[in-house]
């Protein structure tokens, strides 16, 4: 007769077995998957990135204008203002914050590239990207909190911008590499 204390024991066997084929199964498939990144998809991204007006994105988070409003409005009107502003401002920069998740998958997909340029312009990429990410972060923590307290003074935000731009120009380069006849990703 077989006791129970085997069946528990084969039971736990099988289990084992089932969980390390579907464990083989799910890293063998996102092995085998890839992120092909066509010409166009790298096109639309630069778009999009294009998209976002940064200048204006800075004069919304400029300290001088917002030093300029303050002297030259009521405190009233000033606070009204500020809260739209840091509304725009948290908008832009909750778009940039999008566009440095899909340029990470940009930078990821060119990583893989068997151009050496264009990996390493990846790998720059996913850098600037993450960068840009955590930025954007704290950028729309700081704008909530002005617009629940527009009378603070507050400093702005040239980080996220000067990122944004890092990200943009490098994203851009990419674009170039790519457009070549090696292609974003090694096929």
């Amino acid at each position: 007769m077989i006791s129970t204390t085997m069946i528990a024991a084969w039971t736990l066997v099988a289990v084992a077995f089932f969980a390390l084929v579907i464990l083989l199964y799910v890293a063998l498939r996102s092995r085998a998957r890839r992120f092909d990144l066509e010409k166009a998809d790298l096109e639309k991204a630069v778009q999009a990135f294009r998209s976002l007006d940064i200048e204006a994105f800075r004069n919304l988070v400029d300290s001088a204008e917002e030093a300029f409003l303050r002297d030259n409005l009521s405190p009233k009107k000033f606070r009204e203002i500020k809260r739209q502003r840091a509304w725009a401002a948290l908008i832009y920069a909750w778009e940039a914050g999008g566009a440095a998740t899909a340029l990470a998958k940009i930078g990821q997909a060119a990583q893989r590239s068997s151009d050496p340029k264009i990996a390493a312009s990846g790998v720059q990429l996913t850098e600037n990207a993450f960068r840009l990410r955590l930025q954007t972060i704290g950028a729309c923590f700081h704008l909530l909190t002005e617009v629940v307290l527009p009378d603070l003074r507050s400093p702005s935000l040239p980080p996220l911008v000067d990122q944004y731009e890092r990200a943009a120009e490098t994203l851009f380069r990419l674009g170039r590499f790519s457009s070549g006849r090696h292609g974003l990703i090694s096929r």
